[in-house]
């Protein structure tokens, strides 16, 4: 344990962001949670068919703005965060006449920029979609430009709301930013099991685009309450601090397109896969996100600002270790995920969503694509804690780079996957899995540049883990085999039955195997367990 030579001040204030973190990490968890009801009310009624592959299709372009660039930790939060949290020395005060012009010359440049895209993408919309998804078939395309056209107003949103983030965080009002997101998916929950079943074509787009004025019109009230009110002000130019915003904001606007870039590229091709490829590959991502997205937040959100920490300090044996527990910890959790997904995924995916107009062959192909994306959780987790380290760095530069030269990789691994081997959806995720692989190890190795890390302790334990990791996942093929050819039940509860038997057998054989290697962290859990137990007699 390092021992912490910053002075009381500094654990305080560090203490304090590790708790604001956690309850970040907690409000995640629960808008994961109700984002994935609203992904099974989507499944119940649309399926895996051509209305919901048009939708999301055309959500892509909007989702840009409204969670890539104006969500939590997009660039427009995180420039806003930058620079005014040094106008606003008092958060007890109103903000200044100064720093109210500057709100409104940054408010009026982003409605002007996101309303030219916005009027371009509704005179447009069935040339950009066509452009996107040129293999899909015209009603395909026709019925992406409808959607897109609803949900126009998302990009103007977007750019606000981030702005309205980045203030609410500046006076340490985490909660009402970190629940929006909840109120997209509950807008949409409601809209689509309210509107009937023959008027349910655009519903998904119109019930987005609620959800996203919603955002907005929450958001305003307590912005204003702070004392920020926005007058058109076009002092663009000759403004110092304006400057500043837009030199942060443009390097983190290119970073975040990147993502969106890979996402497009596999839009391309999986156009000529089959009707509802693109839906299923969407539906793996989310199941994949729900464990791996939650066990990443949970971990690297109070991680982060101990990075930011130890860098300002020059600890960097701090930094060294708390990685390598932090990355450790994650890795132990992530291999019993890999395993049941590879072994019960499919009966997951089955118990969830196949109901309605979610029939047996879209689980199959959800099912293959989340196979195929189960292999990238050990980089990405690797790849997202060592990012951390660089921002921590103040170098967002390196993870771009790297990121857009992977672009290419992505492109040829889906040629040779999709158009040379016929893997299909698989093949799609296979190669997601496969560049998150080499984004991992490069930014692995060019973080010698600023600190040498321990990778070889680090490694170690995952060698352990990952040696009871295929013993474990050997005893629970052999279960879920058993299970499918000796075991007849209804079918729910046959799948609740298998699921939970093959959890706990994954889950006890793994953390024994990992005790009898004696795996670093598996130790340090059990000891903490056993103390915990200890406490309560």
């Amino acid at each position: 344990m390092m021992t912490d030579t910053s002075g009381k001040g500094n654990t305080e204030k560090a203490t304090s962001v590790l708790k604001a973190a956690w309850i970040i990490a907690v409000v995640t968890i629960i808008s994961k949670l109700i984002g994935f009801i609203r992904d099974i009310v989507i499944a119940n009624y649309y399926g895996a068919t051509l209305v919901s592959d048009a939708y999301y299709y055309a959500y892509q372009i909007p989702s840009l703005s409204l969670i890539l660039l104006g969500g939590v930790g997009g660039p427009f939060h995180s420039a806003t965060v930058a620079v005014f949290s040094k106008l606003i020395p008092n958060l007890r005060e109103k903000p200044e006449e100064a720093v109210n012009k500057l709100y409104s010359t940054f408010m009026t440049a982003t409605t002007i920029f996101f309303l030219v895209l916005s009027v371009l993408m509704f005179i447009f919309p069935r040339q950009i979609m066509g452009l996107i998804i040129s293999s899909g078939s015209a009603e395909m395309i026709n019925l992406a430009a409808e959607h897109l056209k609803i949900m126009t107003p998302l990009l103007i949103i977007g750019g606000i709301v981030g702005i309205y983030y980045g203030l609410l965080i500046i006076y340490k009002q985490f909660m009402l930013p970190n629940l929006s997101p909840i109120i997209m998916s509950a807008a949409i929950i409601a809209v689509v099991m309210a509107v009937p079943d023959d008027n349910k074509g655009y519903a998904l787009a119109w019930a987005t685009t609620i959800g996203a004025v919603l955002q907005l019109v929450i958001q305003y009230p307590n912005v204003r309450k702070l004392g920020f009110k926005w007058r058109p002000d076009f002092h663009f130019f000759n403004n110092p601090h304006f400057r500043e915003i837009n030199e942060l904001l443009f390097p983190a606007v290119l970073s975040s397109t990147v993502g969106q870039i890979h996402i497009y590229v596999d839009m391309f091709f999986t156009s000529s896969i089959s009707e509802g490829a693109w839906t299923a590959i969407g539906y793996a991502n989310r199941v994949f996100q729900f464990p791996v997205g939650i066990l990443v937040t949970a971990f690297l959100v109070p991680l982060f600002p101990i990075f930011s920490r130890l860098v300002a300090e020059k600890d960097l044996d701090g930094i060294k270790s708390y990685f390598n527990k932090g990355v450790g910890v994650l890795f132990f959790a992530a291999i019993p995920i890999i395993i049941g997904i590879l072994t019960v995924g499919m009966d997951a995916v089955r118990l969830v969503f196949e109901r309605g107009a979610f029939d047996e062959a879209a689980t199959f192909m959800v099912t293959e694509a989340l196979w195929f994306l189960s292999v990238s959780i050990l980089p990405y987790v690797f790849r997202d804690s060592i990012t951390r380290v660089y921002y921590s760095f103040n170098d967002s530069k390196t993870p771009f780079i790297v990121a857009f030269s992977s672009i290419v990789l992505k492109y040829f691994l889906n040629v040779i996957f999709i158009n040379k081997m016929g893997m299909g959806i698989g093949g799609i995720t296979l190669s997601t899995s496969l560049v998150t692989l080499f984004n991992a190890c490069v930014l692995g190795s060019l973080i010698y540049k600023k600190v040498k890390m321990d990778y070889r302790s680090l490694f170690t334990n995952l060698l352990k883990m990952f040696v009871a990791g295929i013993i474990s996942f050997a005893i629970c093929f052999v279960i879920a085999h058993g299970f499918d050819k000796f075991i007849h039940m209804p079918k729910t509860v046959f799948e609740i039955c298998k699921i939970i038997s093959v959890g706990i057998v994954c889950l006890v054989s793994y953390t024994g195997l990992n005790l009898f290697l004696k795996m670093e962290y598996a130790n340090e859990l059990a000891q903490r367990f056993m103390r915990k137990i200890n406490a309560g007699k």
